[in-house]
């Protein structure tokens, strides 16, 4: 838990809950924050498998899952390419596009490019308003809704002072949801839908952390159709993605009741307000049967 991403706080957050529940459970567990010293502590440690609880660059993009591959210790959730995968949202959303599957339509800027000149270009393309974003962080840090054209560079600009690429995405007008996934031996279980109704106009970071901020609709107030819709649709991303284990992918639902994938989460909170623990509740799961769901990911094959 902890990492060197900007979600530090909340991945500690996440980390010391689950720690908590499967001491509850009795298992011999030891917290470590995750720094460039991880070879080491790790070795020290002598640990049997990782339960990642971290968030963000260095531990949700595949990272860390690449370094315990090599130390040879089993690792919650997915795997290194679905963890990566999964954490580009251009990338994910072009191959979720592949298969047929609708998503906003988006433009990529390139931080190291003529950004003046590729905004000039993608403000033709795009339709207006647009939500801005990095293309690699969690948390909905740095995102930001653009409702004109002539506002998209200075907006695009201002994200790449912290970040490398930048998504601007199509803003859809609806209920924002969410469907979380927990694959066990029996096969994978798709969690009722959760609808989330901010307070700030989006699901801002503060939304999602601050409690009182967001109302949690479970189920989602939306028709029984366009809940299977969303369901059958996130069971399709997490395979296409190789997920392992489980995740949570968020839709906007369009006026046409269709829903349009935004982006999956292999590493969901696990704090009071996080979404994930919300779900599984309303699927009869409490949160240490949940967190010991998360830690038997490890043995999937």
């Amino acid at each position: 838990m902890g990492g060197m991403s900007r979600e530090r706080e909340i991945s500690l957050k996440s980390g010391r809950k689950c720690l908590e529940a499967l001491n509850s459970l009795g298992y011999d567990t030891t917290a470590i924050d995750v720094g460039r010293d991880i070879v080491a502590v790790l070795a020290g440690e002598r640990i049997d498998v990782a339960f990642i609880a971290l968030h963000g660059r260095f531990g949700e993009d595949g990272a860390v899952q690449g370094l315990l591959e090599l130390l040879g210790i089993p690792y919650t959730g997915s795997g290194v390419m679905a963890s990566a995968l999964a954490m580009n949202k251009v990338r994910s959303k072009q191959l979720v596009a592949y298969h047929g599957i609708p998503t906003p339509a988006f433009a990529e800027f390139d931080c190291r490019q003529d950004l003046e000149a590729a905004c000039e270009a993608g403000s033709e393309r795009l339709i207006f308003p647009v939500m801005v974003k990095p293309c690699e962080e969690g948390s909905s840090l740095g995102v930001s809704k653009v409702s004109t054209p002539g506002r998209l560079y200075e907006t695009v600009a201002a994200v790449c002072r912290d970040y490398d690429t930048v998504l601007a995405e199509r803003f859809v007008e609806g209920e924002e949801i969410t469907v979380g996934l927990l694959e066990t031996a029996a096969g994978l279980q798709v969690l009722p839908v959760l609808q989330l109704v901010p307070g700030t106009g989006f699901y801002d970071f503060e939304a999602k952390y601050q409690e009182g901020m967001t109302e949690f609709i479970i189920p989602a107030d939306i028709s029984p159709e366009v809940a299977v819709r969303s369901q059958e649709l996130a069971r399709r991303i997490h395979v296409i993605l190789g997920c392992r284990g489980f995740s949570r992918v968020d839709f906007m639902v369009d006026g046409e009741g269709v829903p349009q994938f935004t982006e999956l989460n292999t590493l969901p909170g696990m704090t009071d307000t996080s979404d994930l623990p919300a779900q599984a509740q309303a699927a009869g799961i409490s949160y240490e049967e949940l967190v010991e769901i998360m830690l038997q990911s490890a043995l999937l094959v």
